[in-house]
């Protein structure tokens, strides 16, 4: 999970910007995508901004964008290993946010026994 304040306006409102953006983290983080990425505009008043939705073999990749206040709010799910350093300098090159925040949550289900 990643949180991305104060970011380059003009980047996180070009869906071509969000897009190029996507697909360069799927290749770089060595994902294979499931179809194009979705990217809608949505949401309204202070939460308006584009919505991306990328399915990838492994999961998805989900971020929102939001124009009042320049920040992007991203989701890496993913059942294969990736490096999170690799996402924060994508994003960081990408949309040139004045700061990130990052958090890497691993999940195991475990094995259940029927």
């Amino acid at each position: 999970m990643l949180n991305a304040r104060g970011c380059l306006g003009s980047t996180i409102r070009s869906k071509y910007q969000i897009h190029e953006f996507t697909n360069t983290l799927v290749k770089k983080i060595d994902m294979v995508p499931y179809g194009p990425p979705q990217i809608v505009m949505f949401g309204t008043g202070n939460k308006q901004g584009y919505t991306l939705v990328q399915l990838i073999e492994t999961s998805n990749i989900c971020a929102h964008f939001v124009e009042e206040t320049d920040d992007m709010y991203l989701d890496v799910f993913s059942c294969k290993n990736f490096n999170p350093e690799v996402v924060r300098k994508i994003v960081a090159d990408s949309f040139q946010p004045t700061s990130i925040d990052t958090k890497m949550v691993v999940r195991d289900a475990g094995h259940r026994m029927s």
